[in-house]
């Protein structure tokens, strides 16, 4: 198996909620750092979604291994951003017996 090309910079991010003060909360996001990672794109689609078309991209995301429990090793709560592009993580295995490196597969959704 040789080694995957890691030549894209996403940042790795954590749902977070915020009380909104009348007994209910909000969801926001928080940065746990930057990762270098290989990007591929699988298969899309287009869906109608409240009448508006959405695409949507399945991607299989190559990062570095990292030990569970480490605030680095992505988890299917997650996701990736860059830029403007949201990369939902929805499994992740590891891609070789050693664990040097794992495969992450995510969605990105864009309204047309």
């Amino acid at each position: 198996m040789k080694a995957p090309r890691l030549n894209r910079k996403l940042v790795l991010e954590a749902p977070v909620r915020v009380a909104d003060g009348s007994g209910g909360f909000t969801e926001t996001w928080t940065a746990l750092g930057t990762l270098w990672a290989e990007v591929t794109a699988r298969s899309g689609a287009e869906r109608k979604v409240a009448g508006i078309p959405v695409s949507r991209v399945g991607y299989r995301i190559v990062v570095r291994g990292a030990p569970q429990g480490s605030g680095l090793r992505p988890s299917p709560d997650q996701r990736f951003t860059e830029g403007a592009r949201r990369f939902v993580i929805r499994a992740v295995a590891e891609r070789d017996p050693r664990g040097q490196y794992l495969t992450c597969f995510a969605d990105e959704e864009v309204a047309a």
